[in-house]
């Protein structure tokens, strides 16, 4: 009888400590998942955050216009992809730009090599001189430029090599469109994205030393054969007539190397304008300072909540394994060996008439 009730006791305790260590698991799996989100958060706001890089261009241009007018480095600086050309629509300009992605489109853009070269300088060991280049111009307007920025030179850059329609005012490329056996073009086919970027006056005039354009090199650089559709309906029974990716103004995407970009949109905050003047980017550079700070505040609360739930994900499996090796050490205690075996054992110190300590009755003394 007491050898049952011992038994009950050592399983009713490694069953109480067995169901702590599966709470606690449990409280390990939820930090675990809240640390996965915070991070996808994180990713989230770094994507949103204007290129710094792009600001400071802005700033230059927009509250500097005296100064950066006389630096050498500015001259052949024409601006960033997103101020560079128009659209007509604002799925077209939503879609086209979660297309380029937000590298691409607050990428600088300049003509020649010799200004990509004058943007960041370096010492004889190969780092990042940071008092000259657009890092020294940062200084000047008391900012620091810091982390990767893209830049697109005209001339490096491969030009479409193939007829421009020199009587279109925007000398649109002459792109052989996808037609159907009967020689019409597929269903809710609109035209190729290179053509469908509208460039102002100012923009059309700025050529290369071989003479070509924007559309030519940077747009056709991005786009190339890109088509666009009205609906994925459309792109998907288009599939043997696209070569090079395509889009459509409801939100599809096939990639040039074939692949499909599924689930929600995403909402980039830089956009091409709208041609018919509502324009898609901040309209003024304090507007876009505001944005950095308001993700960069986001961004610390983020790493705040991430390094609070590291701690007690930290201290739950620190509980954890001290829990279980308390419960290996109780399972391997040799009383509850010789139980587990059905040996003879001592008897439980809750159980009347046990002796736990070992000592010895009144009447052998």
């Amino acid at each position: 009888m007491e050898r049952q009730v011992a038994r009950q006791i050592v399983e009713f305790k490694c069953k109480t400590m067995e169901e702590e260590l599966k709470k606690l698991g449990f409280k390990v799996n939820h930090h675990e998942r809240n640390i996965k989100f915070l991070k996808s958060e994180l990713n989230a706001v770094e994507e949103a955050c204007v290129d710094l890089g792009t600001g400071i261009m802005c700033q230059l241009k927009v509250r500097h216009y005296l100064l950066a007018s006389k630096m050498p480095l500015m001259k052949d600086i024409l601006g960033f992809v997103a101020t560079l050309g128009k659209v007509n629509d604002d799925n077209l300009s939503r879609i086209l730009s979660e297309y380029l992605g937000m590298d691409n489109m607050l990428a600088l853009v300049c003509k020649t090599y010799d200004s990509v070269k004058g943007l960041e300088k370096y010492d004889k060991n190969g780092f990042i001189d940071k008092s000259s280049g657009l890092h020294g111009l940062a200084r000047t307007i008391g900012k620091v430029l810091d982390g990767r920025f893209t830049v697109f030179c005209l001339e490096n850059l491969r030009p479409f090599s193939d007829v421009v329609n020199t009587d279109d005012p925007q000398r649109k490329l002459i792109l052989q469109r996808p037609r159907l056996p009967g020689g019409e073009s597929p269903p809710g086919f609109l035209d190729f994205a290179v053509n469908m970027i509208h460039l102002e006056q100012a923009h059309m005039s700025c050529l290369t030393a071989s003479g070509h354009g924007l559309r030519e090199t940077l747009f056709y650089s991005l786009f190339s054969h890109l088509q666009v559709y009205k609906t994925r309906a459309d792109i998907e029974s288009s599939l043997p007539w696209i070569n090079d990716g395509a889009i459509s103004l409801d939100g599809g995407i096939l990639r040039p190397n074939g692949s499909f970009c599924l689930g929600d949109s995403k909402n980039l905050e830089v956009k091409f304008a709208v041609s018919r003047g509502v324009s898609s980017l901040p309209e003024d550079i304090t507007d876009m300072e505001e944005q950095v700070k308001l993700k960069n505040w986001e961004k610390e609360r983020l790493l705040e909540d991430m390094k609070r739930e590291e701690d007690l994900l930290n201290q739950v499996k620190e509980l954890y394994s001290k829990q279980k090796h308390e419960l290996m050490g109780y399972l391997t205690q040799p009383a509850i060996t010789q139980m587990a075996h059905g040996s003879p054992t001592v008897r439980s110190p809750a159980t009347p008439g046990s002796n736990p300590f070992g000592a010895k009755p009144s009447h052998m003394q």
